[in-house]
């Protein structure tokens, strides 16, 4: 790298966007949540998600990530909308930049435990999402993909074991 470039892998002023994937894990009426442990936005809520790793498809980086931030299965069934983050400083340039691609989940068992990554874990309803601080489209993201768990389950009534709903 030349003297002077900017460094592709920083994700401080990055020359590129950086891809993301991301679950949201359901579990009856609530959403699996995590508090960002890292900058950008430490202590926000999201879902569990982080960088996609070259040769490494969407889905995977979404159940890796569920697996080290949570510790938790899941079985994805659907793609969402794409989330773009941009984060800019106070001369209008690119802080941060990320495209996120988050995947709708079923709860497959067990509890989370906040991994490294995360500073706590809690199940939430769309109501309760809607009262925290939470990334940019969280709220939206989540009523995607409430809708599409909800015609996952009315489609497979005997693999969901029809969408118990838990605190």
């Amino acid at each position: 790298m030349s003297a002077g470039a900017p460094d592709s892998d920083s994700r401080l002023f990055p020359a590129r966007p950086f891809v993301g994937a991301s679950i949201a894990v359901i579990r009856g009426d609530r959403a699996l949540l995590a508090a960002r442990a890292n900058e950008p936005m430490r202590g926000v809520w999201t879902l569990p998600g982080g960088l996609v790793e070259a040769g490494e498809s969407l889905a995977e980086a979404a159940l890796r990530e569920l697996s080290e931030e949570v510790g938790l299965p899941a079985e994805i069934v659907g793609v969402l909308a794409p989330t773009e983050i941009i984060l800019r400083d106070e001369a209008g340039r690119a802080r941060h930049h990320y495209v996120v691609h988050p995947h709708a989940a079923l709860w497959r068992g067990g509890e989370p435990v906040a991994g490294p990554e995360a500073l706590g874990t809690r199940w939430a309803t769309l109501a309760e999402v809607a009262t925290l601080p939470t990334t940019p489209g969280l709220v939206d993201t989540l009523r995607e993909a409430f809708a599409r768990v909800d015609a996952h389950v009315d489609a497979h009534p005997a693999r969901t074991g029809g969408g118990e709903a838990t605190a």
